[in-house]
């Protein structure tokens, strides 16, 4: 006969996943722009650049499938010559040529990965495939935006871990933006910054970028001055994009900061790229001009899945 009856004595190991994240799931983790870069995720264009009906999926002209892959080929290299470890969607839609453009797939978080929800129809459903290779590398996804929520991660960026820009406009609703929210709050973010995207346009990245840690740029006329104030109060210097042409056409601001002071920048922006060199940036030039076809950069097309 017992007299005493133990308990299980199974407690709970109380640490978060970002302590975890080595242990259990890889080195991954993002919350910065341009803290150095160590992994990111993009799609190879695959069939879905072939014979596709470039004014329905809203490209400005049609374009050359393998010169296409030639240019975005040219960028990975870039970013294995820099160390980066490069991951691809390996599998895709064939009616989705705008599949390349994976920053609007995923926004990447200290946690793990945020699976957008596209709000083009000529977009919907890819995040499915790259949810599934995210799965497949191990990277955690903390949250799919769901519901009647729109969100495209190009519409968020991150100044640093305390601090966020969330937009919203043609690409992300209220209800996707409050969806994340929650999670910013929930990882401790002290300061989320609402910005409004003009009509006409569809996300950060081609108004607003950091090229380090203590400089941005911005196309002046459509970022809203109390963003504009807040960066400065922080002490970054704000460089604006000299041209309406190289920030419209040539993606002048789309660049990626491979480290803190080096970006990776379209060729076709000489007056963009003096400004950016004046002030103690590194500028790698990349020819992108068949990509750009697509109204996509190189920022569009990368998903980061690990920073600093």
């Amino acid at each position: 006969m017992f007299d005493y009856v133990a308990g299980e004595r199974w407690f709970p190991m109380e640490t978060t996943i970002e302590e975890d994240m080595l242990s259990y799931w890889g080195d991954w983790g993002c919350s910065s722009e341009y803290e150095t870069l160590k992994a990111v995720l993009l799609r190879r264009p695959g069939k879905e650049i072939e014979n596709f009906d470039w004014k329905a999926a809203r490209f400005m002209a049609p374009i050359d499938p393998e010169l296409f892959r030639t240019q975005h080929d040219a960028l990975a290299q870039i970013y294995r010559e820099h160390g980066v470890r490069v991951y691809y969607v390996e599998e895709q839609r064939q009616d989705k040529p705008n599949a390349i453009f994976m920053r609007d797939q995923v926004f990447m978080t200290p946690e793990g990965a945020i699976v957008t929800r596209l709000a083009m129809s000529e977009r919907r459903g890819e995040e499915r495939y790259t949810a599934k290779a995210l799965a497949g590398l191990g990277v955690p996804i903390v949250r799919t935006i769901s519901g009647a929520g729109i969100f495209e991660g190009a519409n968020a960026m991150w100044i640093d871990r305390k601090n966020v820009i969330l937009s919203s406009g043609a690409r992300a609703n209220r209800a996707g933006v409050e969806q994340m929210m929650f999670e910013m709050k929930r990882m401790g973010v002290e300061n989320i910054l609402h910005m409004t995207i003009p009509y006409g346009h569809a996300h950060i990245d081609g108004l607003l970028n950091f090229a380090s840690e203590d400089t941005a740029m911005i196309y002046a006329p459509q970022v809203p001055y109390d963003i504009v104030d807040f960066l400065k109060k922080m002490g970054f210097k704000i460089l604006e994009c000299p041209s309406m042409e190289e920030s419209k056409l040539g993606a002048a601001v789309n660049f990626v900061a491979i480290e803190s002071g080096t970006v990776v920048q379209c060729d076709n922006n000489p007056k963009s790229k003096e400004v950016l060199e004046k002030n103690g940036i590194k500028v790698i030039p990349v020819d992108f001009s068949e990509v750009l076809k697509g109204w996509g950069a190189m920022h569009c097309c990368t998903a980061f899945l690990k920073r600093g």
